[in-house]
């Protein structure tokens, strides 16, 4: 008898069938370009109030600087005396030393080249920046990099509650566009092919519109099994949605791990020597469960996290691979490879 007609569906982890790559079900028919882009087409109309992930909320510490660029402007950031997250520009108003070599004393950065002092107040010619820790990423608003109407606080979807949940962030930069990473994310079909090791069984059953009146959130509803270990694989129910402009948000909606999230956050970094741009992709993932295991688990969050950002990393090998390649072929600029200038 098949094994499979034994298992109890009640447990989390299902049998994972013996499928060759190439004889699964082909996804290119369902995966049509005009629906990729119009939910692309509506996601960059909506506000992110011009904020930008720029780290995970345990990168940025109160004894030493975190130097980083948003859209070519040169930035820092560091704690104060309360462990409040501080922002500002990454040049020294005195001359222009780096203040990621800065020292952090008192809650201050204190530029090594003439040590000049610069804190939250500031000082003629340096400013500190909005700036904001939700407890997992942190966040810079850099309102002469957007258009759009400033907000108090980025745009934020519901995680699980901390005390129930373990995160782990992973950040990775690749030569693109955002919008070709949000674009990777609204392509759900690739996820079998292109992912097999994690991923199978996947099924999008239900898209955003195409024509007709935009809906308040694009949804992407995908059944998919990840794979865990061997022949074996957790089956789930997950939405694919756009609370902003540069964020895709993937939940669990029912399966193990129901209310678990996934954050993609795509943000501009600068610009290669060559002028292509250059996006910083930080993907956190809230993972939470019911199960008193996982609430043990919990105990030794310090020791998954480094794992749950080797798998995030993982897919990125492959997915900024895409992201590339997007870029590359909507700007004409795969047709030059290879050639002389």
């Amino acid at each position: 008898m098949n094994i499979r007609d034994q298992w109890p569906e009640r447990w989390p982890l299902q049998p994972v069938p013996r499928d060759a790559w190439a004889e699964q079900h082909p996804t290119y028919p369902e995966a049509e370009p005009r629906i990729i882009r119009a939910a692309l087409a509506r996601a960059e109309r909506r506000t992110g109030g011009n904020w930008y992930v720029f780290a995970g909320s345990r990168q940025v510490r109160a004894d030493r600087p975190l130097g980083f660029h948003v859209a070519g402007t040169e930035l820092v950031a560091w704690r104060d005396r309360s462990g409040a997250l501080q922002v500002g520009p990454g040049a020294c108003p005195h001359l222009g030393a780096p203040l990621s070599e800065a020292a952090v004393h008192r809650g201050a950065l204190v530029c090594r080249w003439h040590g000049m002092r610069l804190g939250s107040r500031g000082r003629p010619g340096w400013k500190p920046l909005p700036s904001h820790d939700d407890g997992v990423l942190a966040w810079v608003r850099l309102d002469g990099a957007g258009d759009e109407e400033p907000l108090d606080e980025p745009v934020i979807a519901a995680r699980p509650v901390p005390r129930r949940s373990i995160d782990a962030v992973m950040a990775v930069t690749g030569v693109c566009e955002p919008s070709d990473v949000v674009a990777n994310r609204l392509d759900p079909w690739h996820g079998a092919w292109f992912h097999p090791y994690s991923f199978t069984r996947l099924r999008v059953l239900e898209t955003p519109p195409v024509d007709g009146p935009a809906p308040v959130e694009d949804r992407f509803l995908v059944e998919v099994t990840f794979r865990v270990a061997g022949r074996l694989g957790v089956p789930v129910l997950a939405e694919f949605t756009c609370p902003e402009a540069r964020t895709v948000l993937m939940r669990i909606i029912s399966g193990e791990g129901a209310g678990s999230v996934v954050e993609t956050h795509a943000t501009p970094v600068g610009s290669t020597a060559d002028g292509r741009p250059l996006t910083q992709v930080v993907e956190a993932v809230v993972a939470t469960s019911p199960r008193t295991g996982f609430l043990l688990a919990r105990n030794a969050a310090t020791l998954l996290r480094p794992a749950m950002a080797r798998a995030a990393r993982r897919l990125w090998r492959d997915d900024l691979a895409y992201a590339e390649r997007r870029y590359a072929v909507r700007t004409g600029r795969h047709d030059r490879a290879g050639r002389k200038p």
